[in-house]
């Protein structure tokens, strides 16, 4: 069903794929480590092959992402992780993706309404994405995988979000890339639309109920004001 536009009063963002272009990164990178094997594959195409690869890993990369979280070891996940950086010596450099026209949609709907992060990232990469490309202004609360007692696909993290933006959560939209944040969307009682831009197909998105679906992130400032 079409979006009730008079319901929205809040956008909440996922991150990877939906502002963060992570499957061309995550392409370019698999594509350069296949490259010495091209001969083995159609036409040699291994930008092709490496594109298929990433896109057949969301459902288990997903499912290994919130691992930590539904056996309760999210917390103790992510100090591991944090003591692994410190022993390295040095925070390794982060080089992140923009999906094209999204800064320029969030400096334009930031007008109207407040905006949060919704990631399942942890909170140091989440926040080194943003701070790379002047983002973090434009939000008003930032729910990364250590906010909530429980990540994406449960509601928490929408409902934590739509309670530091002051709105109640079914006056919020959430906007995503894969049936995680659908599901966690729909979980809080939110709206949700499912952007094409990153891991997840069409079909996959509908069928989660997903009330729209664009091509890009970049397209929802039209989307909100033509619905």
């Amino acid at each position: 069903m079409p979006l009730d536009l008079t319901r929205i009063r809040a956008l909440c963002f996922d991150v990877d794929g939906t502002l963060s272009d992570t499957d061309d990164l995550f392409v370019e990178k698999l594509a350069h480590i296949l490259q010495p094997l091209h001969f083995l594959f159609p036409k040699k195409n291994v930008k092709q092959v490496a594109r298929r690869i990433v896109m057949a890993s969301e459902a288990p990369a997903n499912f290994l992402i919130g691992l930590p979280d539904v056996i309760g070891l999210d917390d103790e996940f992510f100090v591991l992780i944090d003591i692994a950086y410190r022993r390295l010596g040095h925070t390794p450099k982060k080089n992140f993706l923009l999906i094209p026209g999204v800064k320029a949609m969030l400096q334009g709907l930031s007008q109207y309404y407040p905006l949060a992060v919704v990631s399942a990232r942890d909170a140091r990469t989440t926040n080194l994405f943003l701070e790379q490309f002047d983002l973090l202004p434009l939000f008003k609360c930032i729910a990364t995988a250590q906010t909530c007692k429980h990540t994406k696909p449960f509601p928490d993290p929408v409902l934590w979000a739509a309670e530091k933006m002051g709105v109640p959560p079914e006056a919020c939209l959430m906007i995503g890339d894969t049936t995680v944040d659908i599901r966690a969307g729909k979980s809080a009682g939110a709206q949700t639309v499912g952007v094409l831009c990153g891991f997840g197909e069409e079909e996959e998105l509908r069928r989660r109920g997903a009330d729209l679906i664009l091509t890009s992130t970049a397209e929802l400032s039209e989307a909100l004001s033509q619905q």
